[in-house]
């Protein structure tokens, strides 16, 4: 348990266990969204706040001195790292149409092809979208992609098998390929 009570206004209610306070909340959702990520992610971010509160307590450490002030450091940092995913996106979807126009000089078809793939990428659970970045676009083999994940081989090959057919499904019903 915390062992600081988060201030809370009066007429707050606490009996939840809601490490934040309505304040706080709307506090963290005005930095996550000064921080540009878009007001659908905002209320994502207020729980990754709440949870990494609770995880705090969860471990015995104290309560930061001033639960809003940190709160909203964290929220910062949040926004901070939304940019960064959203950068890496980016990048990758670039790497994957240079790739393809490299193979396909055509144009258009790549384009459309590329846009498709990503777009079934984004699709994916994110366990699945990792083990085919990492072994298509990172080219790293099963074995060391189940090191890094700390995960059996046979797991990266299912979420492989069924990531691809999950794509190539996707592709076909789109009439890409």
């Amino acid at each position: 348990m915390l062992r600081r009570k988060a201030r809370r206004g009066p007429g707050e209610d606490t009996a939840h266990g809601d490490p934040l306070d309505a304040a706080q909340e709307r506090r963290v959702r005005a930095v996550l969204a000064l921080g540009g990520v878009p007001q659908a992610d905002l209320p994502d971010g207020v729980q990754q706040v709440r949870l990494r509160l609770l995880e705090r307590a969860a471990k015995g450490d104290e309560a930061p001195r001033d639960v809003s002030a940190w709160a909203a450091v964290v929220a910062s940092n949040l926004a901070m790292d939304w940019h960064r995913a959203k950068r890496r996106q980016e990048r990758l979807g670039e790497r994957l149409a240079s790739l393809r126009q490299h193979e396909h000089p055509s144009g258009e078809d790549t384009s459309v092809l590329s846009l498709a793939v990503a777009q079934g990428l984004d699709d994916l659970p994110d366990a699945q979208r990792q083990v085919v970045v990492l072994r298509f676009y990172a080219d790293l083999p099963v074995r060391s992609i189940a090191e890094e994940l700390g995960v059996p081989e046979g797991t990266v090959k299912s979420r492989l098998h069924t990531a691809v057919r999950a794509l190539r499904t996707r592709l076909h019903e789109d009439e890409v390929v």
